[in-house]
């Protein structure tokens, strides 16, 4: 069996139909997951690869978590920006790794144009840095995720509320991590540990677990450093085979 399907989808920008390609479900179970929850994939097909849909008569380019429909005011503000100048192109079939950098990068310019909502571009800086972590490029997967993190923290002060706050905090507190905050990674460690209102069992030991990892880095001297924090030498979190 191929791990890619076509699916149809209307362009909610110009209302194109088009065919985009998917990773079907049983290739999509991780063989490894870092703890900020970048997945690693085998050989076949990286689903992550294929979240982001492009459609080829206008460039717009969205995930399935972003707005479902564009106000007129929207869909000019992205035509003006990035619609006028886009040169038709298809995006639908396999995609590699340079390809996979283009579509998010194209999300994120299409999800700045029509002011989408912090959490899709929070999830769209994030994902842009794990795709720099699977290059090896710790220098643009550094700046992404601090980009990500800053995303993450206005969701939390807009959204919080309306959203499962533990993995928020859980994610917020371990960008801050990765990113050489500790400090600050500990604030909001020690929120999700100590809030009793939190019953997330999952995120309260992720927050244990990371909590005890930087006692352990400043115990040993290591360099309070972005490349330190973002713990090159860490081993993903292996998933059940």
């Amino acid at each position: 069996m191929e791990p890619l399907y076509q699916t149809k989808m209307n362009c909610i920008c110009c209302e194109t139909i088009f065919s985009t390609s998917r990773v079907r479900p049983s290739f999509k179970k991780a063989v490894a997951i870092d703890s900020d929850f970048c997945g690693y994939y085998r050989a076949e097909a990286n689903p992550d690869f294929y979240v982001v849909r492009v459609c080829p008569t206008c460039g717009f380019a969205t995930t399935e978590n972003g707005t479902q429909r564009l106000t007129e005011r929207q869909r000019k503000n992205y035509l003006e920006q990035i619609g006028s100048r886009w040169t038709p192109y298809d995006f639908g079939g396999e995609r590699d790794a340079e390809q996979a950098m283009k579509v998010y990068k194209l999300a994120l310019l299409s999800a700045q144009a029509v002011e989408e909502k912090p959490r899709v571009i929070a999830g769209i800086l994030h994902h842009i840095a794990w795709l720099y972590r699977y290059e090896g490029n710790g220098q643009e997967e550094l700046r992404f995720m601090r980009f990500a993190l800053q995303a993450y923290i206005k969701v939390y002060e807009e959204e919080g509320s309306q959203l499962n706050n533990a993995k928020l905090m859980y994610i917020i507190g371990e960008l801050n991590r990765r990113t050489g905050e500790l400090s600050e990674a500990v604030k909001w460690f020690s929120r999700i540990v100590s809030d009793k209102r939190i019953m997330d069992e999952a995120m309260i030991r992720r927050s244990r677990e990371q909590w005890q990892l930087i006692r352990e880095q400043l115990e040993q001297g290591q360099p309070v450093s972005p490349a330190a924090a973002t713990g090159a030498a860490e081993s993903p979190v292996q998933t059940t085979a």
